[in-house]
C-alpha cells in the first residue's frame, strides 16, 4: 500500500473537537512534533471521514480505539481492520514529545512501522512501553476532556471531529 504524505501543513495551534455519545473531547494537536500524523488527521476530519464511526476497541486501563471505517453502521468489513486506503510514515523516532500519558492521542498501526492510516487511540492511563513504537499526536486540552475519554466504551459513536485554528 502506498505511503501518503498529507498536503495540509500544521501550524502547531490546531485543536481537534471530537463530539461523541459521552460528550466533547478537545485535543491540542502536536503539529510541530508529528506533522504527518496531524496533517493526516486534519485532512480526514475535514472530509468527514470519522463522522459516524464507533470506538471498536476498549481495553480498561489501557486504550480506547476508534477511526476504523468498518465500525460504521452498515459496514461489511471487520471492525479494527479498515483504513483510509493508504498508510503514513511513523514519526515516533523524530517526535521529541512522544510520551503516552493519560489521555494522550496516538495513531494505531499494524506490526509494520509505516502502516498507520486512520485508526487512533486514547490512552487510559500512562502507557510508557508504547513510547518507542507508536506516534503520539495530541493531548487532551482540559480535565473535562480527560473525563470524557475515561467514560468512553466500545460501541460509542464519534458524531463528528472538527478542527479549530487550522489554516
Amino acid at each position: 500500500m502506498a505511503i501518503y504524505t498529507p498536503e495540509y501543513q500544521p501550524n502547531g495551534n490546531e485543536i481537534a473537537v471530537i463530539t461523541t455519545d459521552r460528550g466533547t473531547i478537545r485535543v491540542k494537536l502536536a503539529g510541530k512534533d508529528a506533522p504527518i500524523h496531524v496533517g493526516n488527521f486534519v485532512e480526514l476530519a475535514r472530509k468527514g471521514f470519522y463522522n459516524g464511526l464507533r470506538f471498536h476497541r476498549y481495553e480498561p486501563g489501557f486504550v480506547i480505539q476508534g477511526g476504523c471505517p468498518n465500525s460504521r453502521d452498515g459496514a461489511t468489513g471487520m471492525p479494527g481492520t479498515g483504513g483510509p486506503g493508504y498508510q503514513i510514515k511513523g514519526e515516533w523516532t523524530v517526535n521529541p514529545n512522544n510520551y503516552h500519558k493519560d489521555g494522550t492521542l496516538a495513531m494505531a498501526r499494524s506490526s509494520a512501522p509505516d502502516s498507520a492510516g486512520s485508526q487512533f487511540y486514547f490512552c487510559l492511563g500512562a502507557q510508557s512501553f508504547l513510547d518507542g513504537n507508536y506516534t503520539v499526536f495530541g493531548d487532551p486540552e482540559d480535565e473535562q476532556s480527560l473525563q470524557v475519554i475515561h467514560s468512553l466504551q466500545k460501541g460509542d459513536e464519534i458524531k463528528s471531529i472538527e478542527i479549530e485554528n487550522a489554516d
